[in-house]
């Protein structure tokens, strides 16, 4: 079982002064499966990409550990060796690279060199995979995201997740902008990878997404932090009454975005 852990982090962007996050503490370990809910402007994307290592993010104080190794001050690329997964909300696209030129270096980046995945045993997983997800041989084929709709750059984001099995995925609103055909095969694709080695932390605005990945533990964030921490039916609650009455709830003194 490996962990993530989030202690007492505060952020902002380079470029400004505010905080966004004022003091994160999350923990979970592979198997489970955690929700981020909460109003916009909050710091649930700003969480993601200051895990994953983002440099236009600084940390001001606080750590991010896996399985009790800080990895503040690493580079992306060692957070993803590491075991780190980021789908995200608007995946770029990159000319000359196929999805599975992209896809088979990722995974052997991973591996030791005496332990390379060989062709034929990409192609067979890179085949079923596919099938899991709708997709056709086809897309593989394609330079990565180019040209891609919105719903087929998330199905593309989940066939990276598949196949490269990290301990821990991030998922910033990959729910975002899909239809309800989109949302089931991406929520399939998840559901597949559930298991002792693996986790993963959901950060969404709609209840209609755990309605297909059912979590283990929903968060929702405020002011830069996380304020309450609760089973699936928290995020049911949400949605019936809304992020203004957790807030008078808790007594919180935070403005919503929302409101504004």
């Amino acid at each position: 079982m490996a962990t993530l852990e989030v202690k007492d982090l505060h952020v902002k962007a380079k470029e400004e002064q505010r905080e966004i996050l004022t003091g994160v503490n999350l923990t979970m370990s592979t198997g489970e499966i955690h929700a981020i809910m909460g109003p916009n402007g909050t710091g649930k994307s700003t969480l993601s990409e200051s895990i994953m290592g983002n440099p236009d993010y600084e940390i001001l104080s606080g750590d991010i550990l896996i399985d009790g190794q800080s990895i503040v001050g690493l580079p992306v690329d060692q957070r993803a060796r590491a075991g780190l997964f980021l789908a995200m909300q608007y995946p770029a696209e990159i000319p000359g690279i196929t999805n599975a030129e992209f896809i088979r270096a990722a995974i052997n980046s991973r591996r030791p060199e005496d332990d390379q995945m060989s062709i034929p045993a990409f192609l067979q997983k890179l085949d079923q995979t596919l099938t899991t997800l709708d997709m056709t041989q086809e897309m593989s084929e394609r330079y990565l995201n180019e040209g891609f709709s919105g719903g087929e750059k998330k199905r593309n984001e989940i066939l990276q997740l598949m196949m490269i099995e990290p301990k821990f995925a991030i998922l910033d609103e990959i729910d975002s902008g899909l239809d309800i055909d989109a949302l089931k095969v991406v929520s399939r694709g998840v559901n597949a990878m559930r298991g002792p080695e693996f986790g993963s932390l959901i950060i969404t605005h709609y209840q209609r997404l755990l309605n297909y990945i059912k979590p283990d533990v929903v968060h929702v964030m405020m002011g830069g932090k996380i304020v309450k921490s609760g089973s699936a039916d928290l995020a049911v609650k949400l949605e019936d009454e809304g992020y203004a009455g957790l807030r008078d709830e808790l007594g919180l003194d935070v403005k919503l975005v929302d409101e504004e």
